[in-house]
């Protein structure tokens, strides 16, 4: 799966929990949860359809390496090859 796809997938369901916000005026370094102003129950929920989405486990321990979109991408282009 392409960057560009991953992307596009995140900013869906980022576009779920917080439909209010433009998740695609994020920049790359920005802290998501702070930009989009979403709760932590929000961003649980997520993490929850991103990885149900990709079909990537995401263990508690690594939601840390979610913070913002930079992370994330890096993060899941690991899991998914």
């Amino acid at each position: 799966m392409k960057e560009a796809e991953i992307l596009n997938i995140v900013y869906g369901l980022l576009k779920q929990v917080a439909p209010e916000t433009d998740p695609s005026s994020l920049t790359l370094d920005e802290n998501i949860r702070e930009s989009l102003n979403i709760d932590s129950y929000d961003a649980l929920q997520f993490i929850v359809a991103l990885s149900e989405k990709l079909g990537v486990d995401i263990p508690e321990k690594d939601y840390g390496q979610t913070g913002n979109l930079k992370n994330l991408l890096i993060y899941l282009e690991k899991r998914l090859h």
